[in-house]
């Protein structure tokens, strides 16, 4: 008996049994195609108990990128898949590629298949990033089957897929779900036969999603997102999976005209063209991945211009800041309801943390009151819907940090448990409180002044 007809969602991997104009699951139009048919292959294995099976012990091999390594534990296991995705233009080809030159340059063979670009495009971008080694070998490549029997023939000990929606199997267009699927499976069974370690690189929607079904996360072992605004130098790399570690850890990189350099100290870089004295700015530690971070968020409110107010937020939650300008209005009495508020984080930064809430408050009713923050003041902490100032998590590790760069006083959460700090504390229950130490603090610096 013929097997019957699988249509898939070439956008979330949703399968149907017949052909329908929506997909069910995402809700895109025209994205249902007939599934392909693919190899399959089975491991089958007797059970036994738990006690008596042996354990794998991987070995992380470093990559030579200090911010890469952290997110990845160490480094990377040999036989692993590694799927990197993020926006076009955000930097991935250029990481893959660094990292393929610093593991030539340690002594190991290394491929890089470009399935987009030309051979010519590629190595004019490793003499560009001066990372042109005899151990990097380049083939540009859109069949699985010639990237595959070019890894036999090299050899290599690192592979670099660039990029799997752009690979296909057989005669089949590349891009459709089953065709990303399937060169998947195949990479990852050369990757397990060959201990070769696989690096693939994916493109996302325009929702942020990897492109293809959410099996092809499922097939790999690590998967890696890359994010950040293309228009600003900094780069976050976060591990969404990775089953040779934890996945807390966040690598944080700037583009420089030589590729994709780690950013050693992300505060001092966020905070280098900080202007002191002006409302509307406040400076909040955030805690990004394991490491805390001072950003500094800022707001401008003015007089509405339209009947309704306008709430703008960039690196903000926008509910978030809508929610933060109502408690203020009738909380902390701030008149902010017939004013157009814009509020944003400085550097590309992206903070969606309930530990920020207490300094974008801070910022808008500064703006609002023309009245500037302290220069030397830090402030955290969760704001509710009556006003109250929650604690948050690992809020000595923010203050370690705040102290590291030179501020002196802190807006904290009266509630908090706080070990000794050198920093002075100015513990707060309501917004009120806040608002009025933010007060007394300003007369004490102009009385100092």
């Amino acid at each position: 008996m013929a097997e019957r007809a699988v249509f898939e969602c070439s956008v979330c991997g949703a399968t149907a049994s017949q052909w329908a104009g929506r997909c069910a699951r995402c809700g895109e139009w025209n994205t249902l195609v007939e599934a392909l048919p693919t190899g399959r292959t089975s491991r089958r294995t007797p059970a036994r108990p738990i006690a008596e099976v042996g354990t794998d012990a991987t070995t992380s091999v470093p990559t030579g990128i200090e911010e890469l390594d952290r997110v990845l534990g160490g480094g990377v296991v040999s036989g692993s898949v590694t799927l990197l995705g993020g926006e076009p233009g955000i930097g991935k080809s250029t990481l893959a590629l660094q990292v393929c030159a610093e593991w030539a340059a340690a002594g190991h063979r290394t491929l890089y298949v470009s399935a987009e670009e030309s051979a010519s495009q590629v190595a004019a971008r490793a003499h560009r990033l001066e990372r042109a080694t005899d151990n990097l070998w380049l083939v540009a490549a859109d069949d699985i089957d010639v990237a595959l029997a070019e890894v036999e023939r090299v050899g290599p000990n690192l592979v670099v897929i660039d990029s799997v929606q752009t690979l296909h199997a057989a005669d089949a267009a590349p891009g459709q779900v089953s065709q990303v699927r399937e060169v998947t499976r195949r990479l990852v069974d050369a990757a397990k036969t060959r201990g070769v370690t696989v690096i693939v690189i994916g493109q996302v929607t325009k929702d942020g999603e990897l492109a293809g079904p959410k099996t092809l996360e499922h097939l790999v072992d690590t998967v890696l997102s890359f994010e950040g605004d293309r228009h600003q130098a900094l780069r976050f790399l976060r591990a969404v999976k990775h089953r040779f570690g934890p996945t807390g850890d966040v690598g944080l990189f700037e583009m420089a005209s030589r590729g994709l350099m780690p950013v050693a100290d992300p505060s001092a870089l966020f905070l280098a063209d900080r202007v002191t004295g002006v409302p509307g700015s406040a400076v909040v530690p955030v805690v990004e991945g394991d490491r805390p971070v001072l950003v500094e968020t800022q707001a401008l409110v003015s007089p509405k211009v339209m009947a309704l107010p306008r709430r703008t937020a960039q690196g903000l939650d926008h509910g978030r800041v809508t929610m933060l300008a109502a408690v203020a209005e009738q909380r902390g009495h701030v008149a902010l309801h017939e004013a157009d508020i814009h509020t944003s984080t400085v550097g590309g930064v992206r903070v969606t943390e309930p530990a920020a809430d207490l300094g974008v408050l801070i910022a808008m009713a500064s703006a609002q009151l023309d009245q500037p923050i302290p220069p030397d003041m830090v402030a955290l902490g969760e704001v509710g819907l009556v006003g109250e100032i929650r604690r948050v998590t690992d809020i000595d590790r923010r203050l370690r940090e705040a102290e590291r760069l030179g501020f002196r006083r802190a807006l904290v959460p009266a509630s908090a448990d706080i070990g000794a700090t050198g920093i002075e504390l100015l513990r707060v229950t309501h917004i009120l409180d806040a608002l009025q130490q933010l007060a007394r603090a300003r007369r004490l610096s102009s009385t100092a002044a």
